[in-house]
């Protein structure tokens, strides 16, 4: 991968330390009630060793935003141990009913485990800070917002938290106690989390301050709209200005139990938001970004069959508005998509998932090295020693393709342990 855009793996990556993390343990570990309050805590542990093999830096053609990772004069392979798709949390809930009105509060905290000096556990590269003696990891607030509602009136939800546009990719994503592709980890200054699948068949939801509303729940349907801060593109050609209106987006989802053992799932997202850039001394321009995404998930018995699609004009890939245009201000088209079959038979549940994420040149664009698409397919076990413990490991390999054809190919191996609690 093109050291230039090895910045891509942890802007991306910050991504999973999330509540996706929420979501993956059991609500509650630790439930204390003090009249009509009462409050909870969770959280994870997780560790995993990483071995990649990587192109050799000698022989490879680079591709600019390509995730397979590029080795070194000394050698294509590289060790490393550390957190995986999610960093180590814990995370504080605190909840009550007062005149029929159910009102919470949520605080996520992520430490990671890598010495990391750069401020955010997932930016040190961006620092100049390395993976050195003497050093530290480092903590991120990563949610914090409130909610309150009730089943007639629905519930809204404001704060910063994770983003509606991608979020069921990546919340279904089996990676997710795992490592999936190693992202910064197959580099001698890793970030505190890895890839997954972003990058490869969903665009990171990312999180960011919003104010949302959900419907009640009509037999199984509901529906989300909210507004959010708008983002600052990260590929702008020029300075990012202020942003006349906020970013708007919504999901409707829907759930249905076929019998005790059918269950199924589906959703869509839409996200967009203008963006405005300085051109020069008192001028601007400006170009509106949209994306939408499909979700459809079906367990039957210990089978789980997901499938994921995305479209963004103006978007970029791998993360929200990263190479979103040309040098130009020109937007580029961007898809992608996530297939994915596991099965779970006692203990232990099998897994394969298969992403593509692709980005189109704008029009007229000359760009022969720019990334045209990502892929990879990863291959996994996990196994729950207990319902808190499991035991796992993963197999990815992962091909960047640029425009002009040339190729990028690595594989990364892991093995680990994932406490939640």
């Amino acid at each position: 991968m093109n050291p230039s855009y090895r910045r891509l793996y942890p802007i991306v990556s910050m991504a999973l330390a999330i509540g996706l993390l929420v979501s993956a343990m059991p609500a509650g570990a630790i439930d204390l009630t003090n009249g009509d309050w009462k409050f909870s805590v969770n959280g994870n542990v997780n560790v995993h060793y990483i071995y990649s093999s990587c192109e050799s830096a000698s022989s490879v053609s680079r591709v600019a935003g390509g995730l397979a990772c590029v080795g070194s004069a000394s050698s294509k392979s590289t060790s490393s141990v550390g957190n995986g798709l999610l960093p180590a949390a814990i995370t504080f809930g605190i909840s009550t009913t007062q005149a029929g009105i159910d009102m919470a509060a949520h605080f996520g905290l992520y430490p990671g485990i890598d010495t990391n000096d750069g401020g955010s556990p997932n930016l040190q590269q961006n620092s100049g800070a390395t993976n050195s003696g003497l050093g530290t990891t480092g903590l991120d607030v990563r949610q914090v917002y409130m909610t309150f509602g009730s089943k007639t009136m629905g519930t809204f939800t404001l704060g910063r938290n994770f983003g509606l546009f991608g979020f069921d990719a990546i919340i279904n994503d089996m990676t997710i106690p795992g490592v999936g592709v190693a992202g910064s980890m197959s580099g001698p200054n890793p970030a505190n989390t890895s890839l997954g699948s972003i990058g490869l068949g969903y665009i990171y939801t990312d999180t960011y301050a919003q104010m949302n509303y959900t419907t009640p729940d009509y037999s199984g349907l509901n529906f989300t709209f909210g507004i959010f801060n708008p983002l600052n593109s990260l590929s702008e050609p020029g300075t990012a200005l202020n942003k006349g209106a906020p970013g708007v987006h919504g999901k409707v989802a829907y759930s249905t139990s076929l019998s005790d053992a059918n269950k199924l799932y589906l959703s869509a997202t839409f996200l967009t938001q203008k963006n405005a850039y300085s051109t020069g001394p008192g001028t601007s321009a400006s170009y509106t970004s949209t994306g939408f995404d499909a979700t459809a998930k079906f367990d039957v018995g210990g089978l789980s069959l997901l499938g994921s699609y995305y479209h963004g004009s103006g978007l970029g890939t791998t993360a929200l508005f990263l190479l979103d245009v040309d040098a130009a201000g020109n937007k580029r088209d961007s898809d992608g998509y996530l297939a994915q079959v596991t099965y779970k038979t006692g203990d232990v549940k099998f897994g394969v998932n298969y992403g593509v994420s692709n980005l189109d040149l704008a029009s007229g664009e000359v760009a022969p090295t720019l990334v045209k698409s990502n892929s990879k397919i990863t291959g996994g076990v996990y196994y729950s020693l207990t319902k808190n413990l499991t035991v796992l490991g993963e197999i990815s390999s992962v091909e960047a393709k640029a425009h002009d054809g040339d190729k990028n190919k690595s594989n990364n191996f892991n093995i680990g342990v994932f406490l939640a609690f």
